[in-house]
């Protein structure tokens, strides 16, 4: 961080009066603060890192108080680094502000194979943190198990489901999908019925995997209750509001069996409580019927929430939950974005597979390509039905892919940037820096043109990154999509 850069972050907190998700606000002139380690801790644990900022006091709305010895506060900020696993290695930075001295500690991420970052005194249960808003929060024991689950390669699909026989499978299915898999694998005919079944992830010691029982099971809900879909249609656009005769619900139901099943009901389901508009072609007074949502790109979501949901014990009592609202149509499939992927990389970037043995017996069966193809194919459905691209959000314990039926109500900073200044886009049509977006704006903050602006318009689909593999990379530039 540049001198220049601490100081305009330090207005920025001063105007807010507030602290944010990727920044912490300290005191420090009376000593160096003695516990950080929350913070490093959920810093060290986010994609982005975070800064903190010594020498504003929260307590009396931001005031600049200065920190009492730069060089003290350094060393001990870096001794309670020394005591995080893996060790912290912040970066300081020291400017002059209304005639006092400010510091900050930059945070940088830990890679997802070393997380969760924690706090040795504590251990890794107790000692690990999570940032939530301006808050640190313990890490559940299931956000802890998601990172053991990525750096161990613990495959849930294909545990053993021990209290299912062979029986609870239709063979007819199973059998078709090993024929499947023998053609033009002539050294797959050479092994044994078990040895095909073992290496296929359908059973394992005797009874069928997860992957095997959800794609191929009679009833996956007779040992699974809630890994099903359970879908709701809202009379308005937050859960609570009423319909005229009071009915919470216009359209509730609980969709049960195999991912291929599911994912059939639950599209009718969806086409049945879509509207449907009725479209004259002036030219050729050709009538064309269009539903509220592209169908492919909602079958897309569905199949997505269904396959690369968690499949681990944690999330055995939460379904897939599809909601309609009046504005938008929501699908959440339990678990966060697996291994190193981020929002950002969506469809730009190969994604690790949290279910690679359940993926591959769905896409034979249910004709899902699992090419990576379907956050593509999503923004580009929702483009050609002139809607808004889809907006994902990675939350704590779930993965939400959201669809709007109106421009306006979708992205704000996209429309601002659209509507405001027409010309934002256009000039990101030549590849463009942080640096040159935010001087373009007039922006002084970088930080803040990220957030207010960049963000908002890769999470819409309106700019793309020429290296998305590597969000936060130095070289990263910016451009507009066709």
């Amino acid at each position: 961080m540049l001198q220049r850069e601490l100081v305009e972050l330090a207005e920025k907190i001063r105007t807010r009066k507030a602290e944010m998700q990727t920044v912490e606000v300290k005191s420090a002139h009376r000593g160096c603060p003695e516990r950080l380690r929350d913070t490093l801790s959920s810093f060290s644990n986010q994609d982005s890192g975070g800064v903190i900022v010594f020498g504003l006091d929260e307590s009396s709305d931001f005031t600049p108080v200065g920190v009492y010895n730069a060089q003290d506060l350094q060393k001990h900020v870096t001794e309670q680094c020394n005591q995080m696993v893996p060790p912290v290695r912040a970066v300081f930075t020291l400017a002059e502000y209304e005639e006092i001295l400010l510091c900050s500690a930059e945070i940088p991420a830990v890679d997802p194979t070393e997380r969760p970052c924690y706090y040795s005194g504590a251990g890794r249960l107790q000692g690990s943190y999570v940032r939530v808003g301006e808050t640190d929060l313990h890490m559940t024991d299931y956000e802890i198990y998601c990172y053991e689950a990525f750096r161990r390669h613990i495959r849930d699909d294909e545990r053993p489901v021990e209290r299912a026989g062979e029986t609870a499978l239709d063979w007819d299915v199973v059998d078709e999908y090993i024929r499947n898999r023998q053609k033009d694998r002539p050294g797959f005919s050479k092994l044994t019925s078990e040895q095909t079944r073992d290496m296929l992830a359908i059973t394992r010691d005797g009874h069928p995997t997860v992957a095997a029982l959800m794609n191929m099971g009679v009833y996956p809900q007779g040992f699974f209750p809630q890994w099903g879909i359970t879908a709701i249609v809202v009379p308005g656009r937050e859960i609570g509001d009423v319909a005229e005769d009071h009915a919470r619900f216009l359209d509730n139901k609980r969709i049960e069996g195999t991912i291929y099943a599911m994912a059939n009901e639950a599209q009718q389901f969806c086409l049945r409580n879509m509207k449907v508009r009725t479209i004259i072609d002036p030219a050729t007074g050709k009538r064309t019927d269009r539903t509220e949502y592209p169908p492919d790109a909602v079958r897309e979501a569905i199949l997505n929430a269904l396959i690369h949901r968690d499949y681990s014990f944690y999330t055995e009592g939460t379904p897939v939950q599809i909601n309609f609202f009046s504005d938008r149509l929501e699908i959440h499939s339990p678990g966060s974005l697996y291994g190193r992927m981020t929002v950002e990389q969506l469809g730009y970037a190969k994604m690790d597979l949290r279910n690679p043995s359940l993926a591959v017996m769905a896409e034979v069966l249910t004709g899902a390509e699992n090419r990576y193809s379907g956050i593509p194919t999503m923004r580009r459905e929702m483009t050609a039905y002139g809607l808004p691209a889809p907006v994902f959000e990675n939350r704590r314990n779930e993965f939400i892919v959201t669809f709007y039926n109106t421009p306006t109500q979708a992205c704000p900073a996209l429309q601002a940037a659209v509507n405001g200044d027409r010309d934002l886009l256009e000039f990101c049509r030549t590849p463009r820096t942080r640096q040159e977006i935010a001087d373009y704006l007039g922006k002084k903050t970088v930080f803040y043109v990220m957030q207010h602006y960049i963000q908002p318009l890769l999470s819409a689909g309106a700019l793309t990154m020429t290296i998305p593999e590597h969000p936060s990379s130095r070289k990263q530039r910016f451009y507009t999509v066709e």
